[in-house]
């Protein structure tokens, strides 16, 4: 018998627990397929809880959760809760408390679905996103000065450190090596204008990248990043970019691909825990109507096995994915698939327990 996977959970808000829901249903279906053993440690986090109690996430519970090996969330945000709130004391803290470093966001469009890009299809959009996930703007630094005031300052800085650039280009050089296509690596930046960020990010890049040969270096600023993602996406292999930027253009990706009912993406900690979720919020208004596309949970699901060094068991969910796209789904959007939430995750079983 091999190792017992600790899985935590946080199905969160809205339509999280609906989507998370049809993961687990994959997950047990793919894990009795492989002999895959796991613990799920289920976690309320999210709107309800802080409603109820005035609590985000407790620092017992970060502790819990750094004893994880992977965490599997489903979506945070609640109408009822200023935005930011859950955002800052969840999300937020769960990056920085476990030390996420990197977003990685696969931008592939599958045989079957739509993409607003004229002309493209599959083979053209299939690229990775490395983005920077604890420093830049999102790291908090900043302030106020006379807030309220007609002379009210704020202040937002950039924390760019070499210790963070650097780790992060260099699991976007070892992936790149890893995924074995193109071999090319993209910087995007902006130094033109942000000259102290980018002026360490690209030396940083130059550097590091003569220990990688193979690698083909690439630099693009952000804007001519996000007019070649719609004009030839066929031209990127795997970029690498700062928080700020890695935020706008993984959505931009999203839609390329297909929209928020494909997309998924990870937060990495290579040396301890990670965390699995689809990208999109918690579209309140669709919980509970088994309406929902649960594809990009499922494959958040498929990205986690992947994560773990269970490559058949990954191999069987996006083979089985690809399944149902290609013949039972008519659309990616919430209530335009032609089945319903409960029913893509039952197909999607079935084409696991189905396979040779």
């Amino acid at each position: 018998m091999g190792k017992t996977y600790e899985i935590g959970v946080i199905p969160g808000d809205g339509t999280g627990p609906d989507v998370i829901e049809e993961g687990l249903k994959v997950l047990k279906a793919v894990a009795e397929k492989t002999d895959i053993n796991y613990n799920l440690i289920l976690y309320d986090f999210g709107g309800k809880r802080y409603l109820s109690t005035g609590e985000t996430l407790p620092d017992s519970a970060i502790e819990e959760l750094r004893q994880m090996d992977v965490i599997y969330l489903g979506a945070i945000g609640h109408p009822d809760v200023k935005p930011g709130v859950l955002e800052k004391g969840i999300l937020l803290n769960l990056r920085f408390s476990l030390d996420l470093y990197i977003n990685l966001r696969p931008v592939k469009l599958y045989p079957g679905v739509d993409t607003p890009l004229k002309d493209k299809g599959p083979e053209h959009i299939d690229f990775v996103v490395v983005r920077e996930n604890t420093e830049g703007l999102y790291a908090g630094s900043g302030g106020f000065l006379k807030k309220g005031t007609q002379d009210e300052i704020a202040v937002q800085d950039s924390i760019n450190t070499r210790r963070g650039v650097e780790r992060c280009l260099r699991f976007a050089f070892e992936y790149c090596r890893k995924r074995n296509r193109e071999k090319r690596l993209t910087l995007c930046g902006k130094t033109n204008v942000l000259t102290y960020a980018f002026d360490l990010w690209e030396r940083a890049f130059q550097e590091i990248g003569k220990e990688y040969p193979d690698i083909e270096r690439d630099y693009a600023h952000v804007d001519a990043i996000c007019m070649w993602m719609v004009k030839s996406p066929e031209q990127f292999d795997v970029i690498v970019t700062d928080n700020m930027f890695g935020d706008i253009i993984t959505d931009l990706g999203a839609m390329i691909q297909g929209g928020m009912g494909i997309a998924a993406g990870a937060n990495i900690n290579p040396q301890g825990t990670s965390m699995f979720e689809p990208i999109g919020g918690s579209a309140p208004k669709y919980t509970g109507k088994n309406l929902i596309n649960p594809l990009a949970a499922i494959m958040a699901c498929q990205m986690m096995l992947e994560h773990l060094g269970e490559a058949e068991a990954a191999g069987l969910v996006e083979r089985a994915v690809m399944k149902v796209i290609k013949n039972n789904m008519k659309s990616m959007d919430a209530g335009k698939m032609g089945i319903g939430t409960r029913e893509a995750g039952n197909l999607v079983v079935e084409y696991i327990q189905g396979e040779e």
